[in-house]
C-alpha cells in the first residue's frame, strides 16, 4: 500500500531541483505572483524557522524583519509558483525549530554563520 502511494505521488509531482537547506540557513525564494493576467516575480530573503513534513508535502517557513515588523511566511517546498531558492548563508544551530527567535530583536535575533573552508588542489 505503501509503495502504491509513493508511486502516485512521484508521478503526480515532478522533481525540481531544490537545493538542501535546514534550519537556520538563510535563504531567498523567488516566486511568481499571478495578477489577473499579469505574472511577476517577488523575491523573500529571511532564516528557515522550520521545516515540516515529507516528500511531496514538505514545507518550510521563513521569517525577516520588514521595517520593524516580523513576516513570516510558508511556502510548499514543490510548489509550481516557486521560481527558485537560493541558499545565501548557512546558520549554526541546535534546535530544528527556532521559534525562539521570534522573541530576540537587534543583535541577539543573529544567527552564527558557518565557515566555509575552500581546499587547495
Amino acid at each position: 500500500m505503501n509503495n502504491l502511494i509513493k508511486i502516485a505521488q512521484e508521478s503526480m509531482w515532478q522533481d525540481k531541483g531544490v537545493p538542501s537547506f535546514k534550519s537556520g540557513d538563510t535563504i531567498t525564494v523567488t516566486y511568481r505572483i499571478i495578477e489577473g493576467n499579469k505574472e511577476r516575480l517577488q523575491s523573500f530573503r529571511g532564516v528557515v524557522i522550520q521545516i515540516k513534513g515529507s516528500g511531496m508535502t514538505k514545507m518550510f517557513t521563513i521569517r525577516k524583519i520588514s521595517n520593524g515588523v516580523g513576516v513570516e511566511r510558508i511556502f510548499p517546498l514543490y510548489s509550481p509558483h516557486i521560481d527558485k531558492i537560493e541558499v545565501n548563508k548557512v546558520g549554526v544551530v541546535r534546535r530544528a525549530r527556532i521559534y525562539y527567535l521570534r522573541d530576540l530583536t537587534g543583535k541577539k535575533a543573529r544567527i552564527k554563520e558557518k565557515r566555509v573552508v575552500a581546499s587547495e588542489k
